[in-house]
C-alpha cells in the first residue's frame, strides 16, 4: 500500500486543526514499569508540552505492589475527569485493578493503532502499558496517538458504553 491513512489523520484534514488531550493527566507504575514511567513523564512533559501529575513510585522499589499505585490514580481520575497511565510488567495487572474503580474504562495500548482505537471507539480513561514489552520509543508513540486521538461520539459506541455504565450500576 503506497498511502496508509489512519482514522486519525482523516479527522485530523477534515478538521483542519490538530488535537491534543489538555486535561488532567496522571501516570502511576509498579517497579517493573518504573523506569519507563520516568521516561514518559520527561516525554510528556518536555515533548509534549504537558503537565502530568506523577501517583508514583517515586523511587524504585522491587517489593512494591502495583495496587497501591493503581487506586490512587483512579481516584484522582475520577474526582478530575481526567485520564491516566498506568504501568507494570505486561499491563495487564494494573489494567484490571483500574477497571475495579466504577467510571474507570483502561485498556491495553500494545500498540499505536489500538491506542487510537481505544480512545476512538472505547472512550477510554486509562491507558495500560506493558513496561517489559514495549521500546521506549513505541511506548513515547502509543501515548501520542492516544492523547492526540479524541472519542468519536458514534451512536453505536455510546450505545455499547452505555450497556457497560449500566452493568456498574
Amino acid at each position: 500500500m503506497e498511502h496508509d491513512i489512519t482514522i486519525s489523520e482523516i479527522h485530523l484534514n477534515q478538521c483542519n486543526q490538530y488535537y491534543m488531550y489538555q486535561g488532567k493527566l496522571h501516570i502511576a507504575s509498579d517497579h517493573r514499569g518504573y523506569h519507563l514511567k520516568e521516561r514518559l513523564v520527561r516525554f510528556i512533559e518536555n515533548e509534549l508540552n504537558l503537565e502530568i501529575a506523577d501517583i508514583g513510585p517515586h523511587e524504585y522499589d522491587e517489593t512494591d505492589d502495583y495496587v497501591d499505585y493503581t487506586i490512587p490514580l483512579t481516584r484522582e481520575i475520577i474526582k478530575t475527569n481526567g485520564r491516566g497511565i498506568l504501568l507494570c510488567k505486561n499491563g495487564i495487572g494494573v489494567c484490571i485493578a483500574a477497571n475495579k474503580a466504577h467510571g474507570i474504562h483502561a485498556g491495553i495500548g500494545y500498540n499505536i493503532s489500538v491506542a487510537e482505537s481505544m480512545m476512538l471507539d472505547d472512550n477510554t480513561n486509562v491507558l495500560c502499558l506493558a513496561a517489559t514489552q514495549l521500546s521506549e520509543d513505541h511506548a513515547m508513540a502509543i501515548v501520542k496517538k492516544w492523547l492526540e486521538t479524541e472519542f468519536s461520539g458514534a451512536e453505536r459506541h455510546v450505545r455499547r458504553l452505555g450497556k457497560i455504565d449500566n452493568i456498574e450500576k
